[in-house]
């Protein structure tokens, strides 16, 4: 996005005028933007700029929820959520990334995968989506295939006890507790 005009017409976008790579890995890159604010100020904004993502919130036949609970170095941790993961080039579509995702870090596959919503987790900070996915009927079919760096292990909870977590501050993980609270406002009454 090199000398472009704000594409919104609204008075508070910036432009940008060059665009660039400060440092990549694995997973995602640090993208630093050259811009002019509103106000003519010109500078340079950073951010971590990463694929989609999905989460799936995945549900035993006997309404169970697959979880895993995971390392986090970032936090120094074990975090318990919601089986997530990066969509690669190779999946045909969201759902195939959600399905993929399941059966890689659990071990479950899943009947029937429906998009739940999207969401920008951290917006002034990343540019990244995550799909949020409901996935019904999840049995194990097989073993985990997880990445060299993952560090997980599979529980399964009672829904009532993991929104009880959520809504008491148990669960911690973003993610989890998004998918979980819109899943409750949203599905769960319909």
């Amino acid at each position: 996005m090199v000398d472009s005009e704000p594409s919104s017409g609204d008075d508070l976008a910036w432009t940008t005028t060059g665009s660039d790579i400060d440092y990549a890995c694995p997973g995602f890159e640090v993208r630093r933007d050259d811009v002019v604010l509103p106000d003519g100020t010109e500078t340079d904004f950073h951010y971590v700029d990463e694929p989609p993502a999905v989460v799936v919130l995945p549900f035993t036949p006997d309404g169970d929820v697959v979880l895993v609970e995971e390392w986090r170095q970032a936090v120094g941790r074990v975090n318990r959520g919601l089986p997530a993961g990066t969509a690669e080039s190779d999946d045909a579509d969201l759902d195939a990334a959600a399905r993929r995702e399941l059966g890689e870090e659990t071990g479950y596959e899943a009947d029937a995968v429906e998009h739940l919503f999207a969401a920008e987790p951290a917006n002034g900070l990343l540019n990244s989506v995550h799909h949020y996915f409901v996935a019904r009927g999840c049995e194990p079919s097989g073993e985990q295939d997880l990445d060299f760096n993952e560090s997980i292990r599979v529980v399964t909870a009672d829904y009532d006890d993991l929104l009880t977590e959520v809504l008491d501050g148990g669960v911690r993980d973003g993610r989890t507790a998004l998918g979980v609270t819109r899943y409750e406002l949203t599905e769960r009454w319909r």
